[in-house]
C-alpha cells in the first residue's frame, strides 16, 4: 500500500527470554526498549519466555533435544535456523547464543575452548564441548560470519579476539544497562524490615555476595577474608549475606570451620533483589571468571561500593578507591586492603556510595538500546541489497 513504511525486520535469538539469569535479563531489557522505539519489527525466537511483554514483539517457540546433552546446542541452532526461514525474510539476525549464522552476536560468553580448558581446567573436550566449539566457529568465522560482535566487557572482548581476530567485523563493547529507578539507594524502613526478616541487626555491616555458582564466584575467598576481619576490632560487626544458589551445605561447613558460622546468612534465590541491595553495605564478587556480572551494576545503582576480582568483566565500571576496588582474587593482602578501604572510614564510604550511584546512572537501558539501534542502522545501511536471513542453513 502506498505510503506505508516497512520497518526492518529483526530476529532476536535466545534460549530463554525473561527468565532468571544475567544474560536473560540483558536480552529482555534491551529487546523491550528496542521495541518501544517502534523503529524495528522485532521477532523473538526462544525455547521459553516468561510473562506478558509490554512491547510489540512477536514470539516464535524453538524446540530443543535435551538428551543426549551434545545434541542440545545443535538442535537449538537448527531449530532457530528453520524457524527464522519459516517466518520470512529478516533484515538482521541478532543472536544471544551460538547459532548457525547471525549478523550480530551479543557476546555474553567467552570462546568455549578457552572456557573449558582455562577456566574449568578440562583437558579432554566432551561431545557437548566439541559441538559448542563447532557452532561458535561457524557463527563467528564461518562462510558467512557475524558482521558485528558486541562483547559485554573489555575482558570478554580480549578473550574473543585471542581466539577469533574477526578482521572484517565490527567489534564494540556494549555493557549491560541497569534500571536506576528500580535499583535505588537505601530506604531506611525497607532496609530495617528486611534485615529483621533475615536475622541481621540494624548496626551490622553487611557484605553482599550474589551468585548462582558459589564456587566459581569466590565465596570461599570472601569467607576466608571475613574470618581475618573478625580478628580485628573493626571487623566484629561484619556479616555476610549470601544470595543465590550453590552448594550451601559445603559453605556453611566452611564458615563453621573458619569460626564465622554465626556471621553468615544464606538467603537462597530471591526475587526482591532491589530490597536485598538496600539491606547491604558492600558487594564483593571474587569470581574466577565472569564476562560481566550484572549484580555489580545493580549494587552500584543501589549506592553500594563494590570489590571485584580482575577476572570480573564489570571491572570496567570500577574507579579505584572512588566507587570500589579491583583486586587479584588470590592476593589476601589486596583483598583485605580493599575491604578496609571501603569500610574503614565513614566519610570515605559515603563518598564511594555517591560515586557508585553516579556510575550506574550512566548505564541506563535506554542508552544501551540507543547504541544497539545505531549498530542495526549501520549494518542495514552497509548492505541494503544483501539483507541476511535469506539463507539460514
Amino acid at each position: 500500500m502506498a505510503g506505508v513504511i516497512t520497518r526492518p525486520k529483526i530476529a532476536v535469538v535466545v534460549p530463554k527470554y525473561g527468565l532468571v539469569g544475567g544474560g536473560e535479563r540483558f536480552v529482555l531489557e534491551l529487546t523491550e526498549r528496542l521495541a518501544q522505539t517502534s523503529r524495528f519489527d522485532l521477532h523473538v525466537f526462544a525455547q521459553a519466555w516468561q510473562g506478558a511483554t509490554k512491547s510489540a514483539l512477536t514470539f516464535h517457540r524453538l524446540s530443543v533435544i535435551p538428551f543426549p546433552k551434545w545434541l542440545t546446542p545443535l538442535s537449538f541452532a537448527w531449530s532457530a535456523s528453520r524457524a527464522i526461514a519459516a517466518a520470512g525474510d529478516f533484515s538482521l539476525i541478532h543472536a544471544h547464543e551460538r547459532i548457525l549464522r547471525a549478523d550480530i552476536c551479543s557476546q555474553h560468553f567467552v570462546p568455549h575452548r578457552f572456557w573449558v580448558r582455562e577456566i574449568r581446567g578440562k583437558r579432554v573436550l566432551s561431545l557437548f564441548d566439541l559441538a559448542t566449539c563447532w557452532l561458535e566457529r561457524r557463527m563467528l568465522a564461518g562462510p558467512t560470519p557475524c558482521r558485528a560482535v558486541l562483547p559485554v566487557s573489555s575482558l570478554a572482548k580480549a578473550c574473543l579476539l585471542r581466539s577469533y581476530p574477526l578482521p572484517g567485523a565490527l567489534v564494540e563493547t556494549v555493557h549491560p544497562g541497569v534500571d536506576g529507578a528500580f535499583f535505588k539507594p537505601r530506604e531506611e524502613g525497607a532496609r530495617e524490615g528486611l534485615r529483621l526478616e533475615l536475622g541481621l541487626a540494624k548496626d551490622d555491616v553487611v557484605i553482599l555476595f550474589v551468585a548462582m555458582n558459589f564456587e566459581l564466584k569466590g565465596l570461599d575467598l570472601l569467607l576466608e577474608a571475613v574470618s581475618r576481619m573478625k580478628k580485628k576490632a573493626w571487623g566484629q560487626r561484619v556479616k555476610v549475606l549470601v544470595v543465590g544458589k550453590g552448594r550451601e551445605r559445603k559453605f556453611k561447613q566452611l564458615a563453621g570451620e573458619l569460626g564465622i558460622g554465626d556471621a553468615v546468612c544464606f538467603a537462597g534465590v530471591r526475587r526482591d533483589m532491589a530490597s536485598i541491595y538496600q539491606a547491604g553495605d558492600l558487594l564483593v564478587l571474587l569470581s574466577g571468571f565472569d564476562t560481566f556480572g550484572m549484580v555489580v551494576a545493580e549494587a552500584m545503582a543501589a549506592a553500594l561500593p563494590v570489590i571485584v576480582s580482575s577476572q570480573v568483566g564489570a571491572r570496567d565500571l570500577v574507579r579505584e578507591a572512588e566507587n570500589g576496588f579491583v583486586v587479584e582474587r588470590l592476593d589476601r593482602k589486596q583483598v583485605d586492603a580493599a575491604l578496609w578501604g571501603c569500610l574503614g572510614d565513614q566519610t570515605r564510604y559515603r563518598s564511594m556510595q555517591a560515586s557508585a550511584r553516579k556510575t550506574a546512572q550512566a548505564l541506563s537501558w535506554e542508552a544501551v538500546a540507543a547504541r544497539v539501534a545505531a549498530i542495526y542502522e549501520q549494518l542495514l545501511a552497509l548492505s541494503p541489497s544483501n539483507r541476511p536471513g535469506q539463507q539460514n542453513s
